[in-house]
């Protein structure tokens, strides 16, 4: 009976060092090669023309989004790694949603990337998103052609006709104009509701 406790006891003792080295190691070594390459693809944005990219000026592309919506991508410059030829890195980037109920959905942002391949679009700073009735602001915004909901997030406010809210994370779907709202710790969201 003794041993079966101590096999138990090594058992529990050897999760315990796991828990604790992949809290205090794995995850934080995880997270600083996110952030390596989220500043890789950053500095690839501001990247000019050389041997390993082809760059271009004034580019425009057409797809769907939601699999059924038109979608018209824009920018007033761009260039693709020759690696990796189906993501477009964009300047001044404007997206147009056609909506079923004849909306137009806007947005642009400063930066953004765009793959040719699943036409799915991410925005980056001053992203700016307007269908008429409601307008988005945030500095992070994707666009996956697969949803029926843009994701922004990182210093998002919601503007609508009934109120307005800042929050880390709204989820909104623009045509049934419904949002979810989280926020990345447990602040709470500051919203106004006006009837």
């Amino acid at each position: 009976m003794k041993k079966k406790q101590q096999k138990i006891q090594i058992i529990l003792i050897s999760i315990g060092l796991l828990l604790i080295f992949t809290t205090y190691f794995y995850y934080p070594y995880m997270n600083k090669i996110k952030l390596l390459k989220d500043r890789t693809a950053e500095k690839n944005l501001e990247k000019t023309h050389d041997d390993e990219s082809t760059f271009f000026k004034k580019v425009e592309y057409k797809g769907f989004y939601d699999l059924t919506k038109p979608l018209t991508i824009r920018s007033e410059e761009a260039y693709m790694l020759n690696e990796k030829p189906n993501i477009i890195y964009m300047t001044n980037m404007h997206v147009i949603l056609y909506l079923d109920d004849n909306r137009i959905v806007n947005i642009t942002s400063d930066k953004g990337v765009y793959n040719k391949l699943t036409y799915d679009c991410y925005f980056q700073k001053n992203v700016l998103a307007k269908d008429g009735e409601t307008q988005i602001s945030a500095e992070n915004l994707d666009l996956l052609a697969t949803a029926n909901f843009v994701k922004a997030y990182n210093e998002v406010n919601l503007n609508y006709s009934t109120g307005s809210l800042q929050a880390d994370n709204i989820e909104y779907d623009f045509e049934t104009k419904y949002f979810k709202v989280s926020m990345f710790d447990d602040k709470d969201i500051k919203m106004k509701v006006i009837k």
